[in-house]
């Protein structure tokens, strides 16, 4: 029986909390293939405007210890810069990703993220999410680096 696993995130952004949350969170299927191309190879809406309940798919690339991934929005707060999704992905039977844009009293934000997660139990030992961890911390690490060298960005 597979067992229920976690992990958690914190980083900490020269770039505002809702600057960071529209990039990052809102508008990732958009910037991935472009900023990090061996993370997601392409990503696309399959229902909805991006609101709670849209569902968007993304082809992942080398860096993902999957090759193809659905999130689901199931909360949205975009004036509090919190999230929450459902993932689908080969070899998770649940995954769960709550993220939150914190502001900083410098300007900036801190990115928390928590996933809880529970693998198929053929998938025991290969903890793909966890794996996955290294893969958001660089693509948060991506969006600020974006952010910061296009000012007007997502204003």
């Amino acid at each position: 029986m597979a067992s229920t696993n976690s992990w958690t995130l914190e980083l900490e952004s020269q770039v505002s909390a809702p600057r960071k949350f529209r990039a990052s969170v809102m508008d990732w299927h958009t910037l991935a293939p472009k900023l990090a191309p061996h993370i997601v190879d392409n990503a696309h809406h399959v229902e909805g405007d991006g609101g709670i309940g849209s569902v968007r798919h993304y082809n992942c690339a080398s860096a993902m210890p999957f090759k193809v991934m659905k999130k689901k929005v199931e909360f949205l707060d975009v004036d509090k810069c919190e999230c929450k999704y459902t993932i689908e992905c080969d070899g998770i039977e649940t995954a769960t990703w709550d993220i939150k844009m914190e502001p900083t009293a410098s300007g900036g934000s801190v990115a928390k993220v928590e996933c809880i997660y529970k693998q198929q139990p053929s998938e025991e030992g290969n903890d793909m999410m966890l794996k996955a961890k290294d893969s958001a911390a660089e693509m948060f690490k991506t969006v600020e680096a974006y952010l910061l060298a296009n000012p007007d960005a997502y204003n």
